[in-house]
């Protein structure tokens, strides 16, 4: 027997290098360094609101983003710290803290590489959309309300990764409002909100305003709120948290490398942190991946080599501290939109960032994290899809019940739970409408000889079908000799399809009644012979046509003594 080969390790990059000129490689620095300016305060917000220190996300963004880059499947994707992980990093850090963290980021990182060295990437298709939805709206709420705090000054130690626990600790608080903090926050989800994006803008604006506003689109609208932000506290000497006041700053440079303490009795216990880290990580990325198909004219993703990046990221990046990475929509959007033609953009994205960090480090310690706040409310809002719960009304129950199902359970309990339940809800329902679609119907073809009862079958005959197979004996009429089962539109089995039609038979065969099979298509005649149920049926059971079986010009069936 042939064994399934290995997809082989390709890069993208070594294909998009080919006929790389001047204006490619221009165009790429361009895309990069905006796309690093972009994802400077992400980074940061992404590491404060996941509960670690600002520049884990920023050491994530550039050592992540540059192995995603120069080792995925995708011409324009953007890897880095990302808004979905938010809150299964908070939650595996209050539960298991930091260390375990980075041992499940990087074993997740290693079930990443074997998915891609497996070809698996395409069965992540088949997760259903409604629970992509579900926990994506359940994410966008948790990361809302974790900004809450901060947003609002609130005077909380530690903020409980629990959903009702947090509420309820946040009402408790409500009287510590710093209206200096509400200000800062508020200001700057306004301004991101409302600054003038150049994927919005006209190719050509007319008139001086719409040039000025073509020229501001260029800048993000996060990084002037986050500058603006900073200017303010420092010019009015605002009574506000920033990164200095609680993490003391940024260092200036890279970590060395640092082996975490590994033992296999902890990796037992990190199972479960391990292959959610994963499954978000890959289900994010080829999502990902898809929307950058859409927007450019390059050759489609690669879903398998893209795991192995992401797998090869993620294994390397916790070594020098940092978290969970994937591909982003956000930044991954703003590079197509930056003109990017090859992996080469994603790469300066992250020397970008890596010389911010050498040049200008100092710098972060007086942003207030009531502005990094006011930003990640305007992430969890994008990251939403908000839509479709307007949308609801317009489909049927098992895609309401899926979806609102995954949406609850993410934010009552957390992702691995919901997707679990989404998952199970799904294949009931798939099993169900998948039953529905099998049918045993009389025969309605003419007069049929006496003794003879012929029924049609249509559709899948599987396990959650065989209950019409079952019924078959109690619909037999009096007198019934022989039981024809047209399957010419039954187009497989599985087998206890089989074992259905087996039991049919033994019935049948007390009651004296004798069975025939007409029309059997390749799929199920293939299980029937191998399985050996042909020879206990008969040979001259199994015929071409129920013509066959109840005689050939209709008027009398076959002797059954004969066909045994």
């Amino acid at each position: 027997m042939r064994s399934a080969s290995l997809h082989p390790f390709r890069p993208r990059l070594l294909d998009a290098l080919a006929g790389y000129d001047r204006s490619r490689l221009l165009a790429d620095i361009g895309a990069g360094l905006t796309v690093g300016i972009v994802a400077l305060p992400l980074a940061m917000a992404f590491a404060i609101a996941s509960g670690v220190k600002p520049e884990a996300g920023i050491f994530t963004a550039i050592i992540a983003g540059f192995l995603i880059s120069a080792l995925g499947g995708s011409h324009v994707q953007i890897g880095g710290p990302a808004g979905a992980f938010i809150v299964i990093v908070y939650g595996i850090v209050e539960r298991y803290g930091l260390a375990n963290l980075l041992i499940a980021t990087s074993l997740a990182g290693v079930l990443l590489f074997l998915m891609g060295l497996f070809k698996l990437g395409a069965l992540i298709r088949y997760i259903p959309v409604s629970i992509v939805i579900g926990f994506t709206n359940g994410i966008a709420v948790l990361i809302g309300l974790s900004q809450v705090k901060d947003l609002l000054g609130l005077e909380i130690d530690k903020l409980p990764a629990d959903f009702f626990t947090q509420i309820a600790v946040l009402a408790r608080h409500l009287d510590s409002v710093n209206p200096a903090a509400v200000a800062i926050g508020l200001g700057c989800l306004a301004l991101v909100v409302f600054w003038p994006k150049s994927y919005r803008m006209d190719v050509a604006p007319v008139g001086l305003t719409g040039k000025l506003r073509r020229w501001a689109a260029h800048v993000p609208g996060t990084i002037v709120a986050l500058t603006a932000a900073t200017l303010v506290t420092l010019a009015l000497g605002l009574d506000v948290e920033t990164i200095g006041s609680r993490f003391g700053g940024i260092p200036q440079g890279l970590p060395a490398f640092e082996l975490p303490e590994f033992s296999w009795a902890t990796a037992k216990e990190l199972l479960i942190p391990t292959v959610t880290i994963a499954l978000l990580g890959a289900i994010e990325s080829l999502l990902c991946a898809r929307v950058a198909d859409n927007m450019t004219e390059l050759p489609r993703h690669d879903p398998n080599q893209e795991l192995m990046a992401q797998g090869a990221a993620n294994f390397v990046t916790p070594f020098f501290g940092g978290i969970p990475a994937t591909g982003t929509i956000a930044r991954t959007v703003t590079n197509v939109r930056a003109g990017a033609a090859s992996p080469v953009a994603g790469m300066v994205h992250a020397l970008t960032l890596l010389v911010i960090v050498l040049v200008a480090a100092p710098l972060a310690l007086h942003v207030p994290l009531a502005a990094l706040a006011g930003i990640l409310m305007f992430v969890a809002w994008n990251m939403g899809e908000w839509r479709e719960f307007a949308r609801l009304k317009q489909f049927m129950l098992p895609y309401r019940t899926v979806l609102l199902g995954t949406f609850f359970l993410t934010v009552v309990f957390d992702l691995t739970i919901a997707v679990q339940v989404g998952l199970l809800l799904a294949c009931a329902f798939f099993i169900f409408r998948m039953s529905a679609l099998f049918t045993v119907r009389p025969h309605s073809g003419g007069e049929l000889p006496p003794g003879v009862q012929v029924f049609e079958l249509f559709g899948p005959l599987f396990f959650g079908a065989v209950g019409k197979i079952e019924d078959l004996p109690s619909r037999l009429a009096p007198g019934t000799r022989v039981l024809v089962l047209e399957m010419h539109r039954m187009i497989s089995m599985d087998t206890s399809g089989l074992d259905a039609l087996e039991q049919l038979h033994r019935v049948l065969q007390r009651q004296g009644i004798t069975l025939l099979l007409a029309e059997v298509n390749p799929q199920p005649l293939g299980l029937i012979r191998r399985s050996g149920f042909e020879a206990t049926l008969g040979p001259d059971c199994i015929v071409p046509k129920v013509a066959d079986a109840v005689g050939s010009d209709g008027a009398e069936a076959q002797d059954p003594a004969a066909q045994i």
